[in-house]
This record gives structure tokens, sequence and C-alpha cells, in this order.
């Protein structure tokens, strides 16, 4: 458990401060080069973005552990905690204003985020690697169906959309393992391909407003579509006596995230 929390805290971590570089790098890419395959070379050719790359790679090996070790409810938790630290170095790097109103949120998703990790209980696994595989496959699809109708709505939704991909990726990491070699590397094949297409629809909605109101929306679905998907369909657990401080604890942390992302300020 400890190590697994580790995991997660330090990939949100990473993640937080990787978003407000990537949120840096893409406004430098020309208006033509937004596109999946114009962002791929474009990105080839930044170094700052082949270093955002390089940060959630590692990140990703992070969360993976975390995924293993954890029930998904509060390794997904674990990552909203990247909301804050991206607003604080925002602040910090691109000088969008903090503020009070988002300085309560940052206190809310901490304190919410406490409550899930004081209850998370054990992890099983009641679903093969063939069916999250399987999925995994029909999520990408999805994912891909609805991204030109995402791209010409709001950065909100692209955040959203985009924190489905990830969400997608987080699930279909459950379903990795060394008895199935040949399904398992079907499954790290989506869950790049996941990955990569949410990377795409984030960037392109930090090109559009500030970093907190473009990750809000992230980290919302990618925290609440794993989460129900760990308990309903995983076996997934919480301490004795402890489910609605978990529910409490992940209701607050989404609201924190939510208004963390509505109250986008003015950059100076």
């Amino acid at each position: 458990m400890i190590l697994g929390l580790f995991s997660a805290l330090a990939s949100a971590a990473l993640f937080g401060v990787a978003a407000v570089v990537q949120a840096s790098a893409i406004r430098a890419v020309a208006d033509d080069d937004l596109g999946l395959r114009g962002f791929v070379h474009a990105a080839l050719r930044s170094w700052p973005m082949l270093g955002v790359v390089a940060a959630y790679l590692a990140g990703f090996v992070l969360h993976a552990v975390a995924l293993v070790l954890l029930p998904l409810y509060l390794a997904q938790a674990s990552i909203s905690l990247s909301l804050p630290v991206t607003a604080v170095v925002s602040a910090v790097v691109l000088h969008e204003r903090l503020g009070p109103t988002r300085c309560l949120a940052v206190v809310a998703v901490i304190a919410g985020l406490v409550l899930v990790a004081a209850g998370a209980g054990s992890v099983e696994q009641t679903t093969s690697t063939a069916t999250l595989t399987a999925l995994g496959a029909g999520w990408l699809l999805v994912l891909v169906a609805g991204t030109r109708p995402s791209l010409a709505r709001g950065a909100g939704i692209l955040g959203a959309w985009s924190g489905l991909g990830y969400a997608g990726s987080a699930v279909t990491t459950r379903g990795l393992s060394a008895d199935e070699p040949l399904l398992s590397l079907l499954a790290l094949a989506l869950v790049s391909a996941l990955g990569l297409v949410a990377f795409w629809l984030y960037s392109v909605a930090l090109r559009r407003t500030d970093v907190a109101a473009s990750t809000g929306p992230l980290i919302v679905v990618q925290t609440c579509v794993p989460a129900l998907i760990g308990v309903a369909a995983f076996g997934d657990t919480t301490r004795p006596g402890w489910e609605l401080a978990v529910v409490v604890g992940l209701v607050v942390s989404i609201v924190g995230a939510v208004r963390l992302g509505r109250d986008t300020p003015a950059t100076v």
C-alpha cells in the first residue's frame, strides 16, 4: 500500500509539472500543426515537448505500479493531486493567478484525497486480460469517434474528452499480465494509443485556455470513470465502515478540481 501510494503521488507531481511545460510548448506550435499528424511532427522537433513525453512516460510507469498495488479509485484520486501542483507551478512559471478561491480548491483536493487514502481497502482482480483488452479496444474506438466533435467545442470539453482517454488507459493497464504475454502486448499497444490521443487533445485544450481550466475537467473524468469501474467490475473494496468517507473524499476532491478548473483567471 505504501509503495503504491508513493508511486501515485510521485506520478502526480510529474504530471503536474509536465502539464505546465506542455502548455508553454504547445503555445509555440503553429495553428496548422494542431492536427494529430502535425502535432506529432511538431512535438518531435520540440525539445521541451520531448521532455514532457519523457516525464509522462516516467509518470506512467509510476502510475502503473500504483494501479497494480492500489484500488483503482485510490490510484486515480491520487493522480488528482497533479491539479494543485499544476495550478501552483503555472502561477509561478506562466503567471496565471492562483487567488484565494483556487487556494481553497487546492485544499479541498488534498483533503478529499486524505479521506480516500484513509479508507482504501484491498485490490482484487476479477476481470480477465482478454476482457480488459477488448474493453480497451472499444474504448479507443469511442475516443476516436468523439474526437472531431470535441475539437469543435470549448477547451473544457476537450479536457474532459482527453480525461476519458487517460481513464481508458488506466483501466486497460489493469489487463497487463505476465501470464498472458500476447494479450498483454495488445493491451499495452491500446494503452499507448489511448494515451497518445489523450495527450494530443489535452495539448489542444492547453492551447485554448489556461492550464488549470483545461486540467480540471480532465482530472474529474480521469478520476471518476476508472473509480466507478474499479468498484463495480474489478471488486475494489474499502475498509469496513469507511465507505461513506471514501465517497465524501471523492466528491470533495472532485468538487475542488472542478472549481479549480472553472475559476479561469486572466493571465498576467
